[in-house]
């Protein structure tokens, strides 16, 4: 079979046998298809789109590319659930995500990406904290989510390979915004896993793939239905990605603030109601409450009581950073040289959160190229919220470069993506929907 006859299959609007779509994740895991090839398919895809049935035999074909995880044999106290975002900007919301999960009976094997598009990849904030082991072998992963209750580790060349090359060249090639490739991406890696359950993160807006509710409820049918096809139960949240989530965006600046808000020291609202929001449905999902308002409690009590934070610390040095990481974790992340506000005059009425993403990826915090080195400590912190005033005491951001110029850059891309006016803007809620999903 030649690969050039499956791209123009997809080019010209046609759908892929099953003998072509295996071909073409074999030829992604073997990497005996090369990248430009995978990158033409992926376009074809993203203008012509696949159909349901196409979509769930390339996910499934992925899921058993490589290494398919099982749990039984460790005789877990709790179910194996997971959550997964469709990437945003400022979205750390894993690192708090897993421990209170984990402080709530659940065991999660989290296997995250990096930074794709414009969006921030959860391995690449990982690799934040010194020492700590993005990439452990399997037994070492499974010892740590069975002692410790949760590990987050980034894709291995064993689970799910065809994904994580075809991951890769998406980042880079302009061909993110696909549903079906999306759906194929997330849930090949999660049905790998060995999940029971799992709860989804669809975000919606400006800083989304997703760009409206439509799309976005569209994505949530496509995930749920073909997850169904693997008897994964899944739920998912539709949440709002038309600012910053959180305070900070930048891959040391996030992990500050996740510990800050396991310290339960500062806990954005809208970060706050997220990280809640989701940690309740994957206790549902799981089977271990029915009542979301029992399921919210539970977790916020993971947090106020210190469990969560105790359970994060135990993983970091279970994956190899430092001991002390809760204590001390300023003497460990980096700190960019150059730091300052950037101000702007008016109530802040709108952003523009994917050029927010961009102006990091200039900064050097996220990729142009595949493999591309990120520089960790830069960034945006104490981002103001959309309905702030902002006047010469209340700056936009604080912007984390390596070089003046890198700041006065960033500060003129921050500024292009934001609006400011007189009038102050309606709230938009965090959280639009909550579809439970069937299995």
């Amino acid at each position: 079979m030649l690969f050039t006859d499956v791209i123009r299959t997809k080019r010209d609007g046609g759908a892929l046998s099953d003998e072509q779509i295996q071909f073409f994740v074999d030829g992604l895991a073997d990497e005996s298809i090369p990248a430009e090839q995978v990158s033409a398919l992926a376009m074809a895809v993203v203008l012509n789109s696949m159909t349901f049935d196409e979509a769930a035999k390339l996910t499934l074909a992925m899921a058993s590319s490589g290494t398919v995880l099982r749990w039984q044999d460790l005789q877990l106290k709790g179910p194996v659930v997971d959550k997964h975002s469709t990437g945003g900007v400022g979205d750390k919301v894993s690192f708090m995500l897993a421990p209170i999960a984990a402080a709530c009976g659940c065991h999660v094997p989290m296997i995250s990406g990096r930074g794709l598009g414009h969006t921030g990849g959860t391995t690449d904030k990982a690799e934040a904290i010194p020492g700590y082991n993005t990439a452990p072998d399997f037994p070492t992963f499974r010892q740590v989510v069975k002692d410790v209750g949760c590990a987050i580790i980034g894709q291995t060349a064993d689970l799910a390979p065809a994904d994580r090359r075809l991951y890769a060249i998406r980042d880079v090639t302009a061909t993110v915004e696909s549903v079906p490739l999306i759906t194929a991406s997330i849930l090949s890696k999660k049905i790998a896993a060995g999940l029971e359950a799992l709860v989804m993160d669809v975000k919606v807006g400006t800083g989304a793939f997703m760009k409206t509710p439509e799309r976005a409820r569209k994505l949530a049918e496509s995930i749920i239905a073909t997850a169904a096809m693997a008897e994964l139960k899944t739920h998912v949240l539709i949440t709002d990605m038309n600012e910053v989530l959180g305070r900070t965006a930048g891959n040391a600046l996030e992990i500050a603030e996740a510990v800050r808000y396991l310290q339960n020291d500062e806990r954005e609202a809208r970060l706050d109601t997220v990280v809640i929001g989701l940690c309740a449905e994957m206790l549902i999902a799981a089977g271990l409450e029915t009542d979301r308002a029992t399921a919210e409690q539970r977790c916020h009590d993971a947090v106020t009581s210190g469990r969560a934070a105790e359970i994060f610390g135990r993983m970091v040095a279970a994956l190899g950073g430092p001991t002390d990481f809760m204590e001390s974790s300023s003497k460990y992340l980096a700190v960019a040289p150059v730091v300052r506000p950037v101000h702007a005059a008016g109530y802040l009425r709108s952003i523009d959160t994917r050029g927010v993403g961009n102006a990091i990826i200039e900064l050097g915090g996220g990729r142009h190229r595949v493999g591309e080195a990120l520089d960790l400590s830069v960034g945006f912190s104490d981002f103001a919220s959309i309905g702030t005033m902002l006047d010469a005491e209340t700056p936009l951001a604080i912007v984390h470069a390596a070089s003046e110029g890198d700041a006065v850059q960033a500060e003129k891309l921050l500024l292009d993506a934001c609006e400011v006016g007189e009038d102050v803007p309606a709230v938009t809620p965090v959280i639009a929907e909550i579809i439970p999903g069937t299995a």
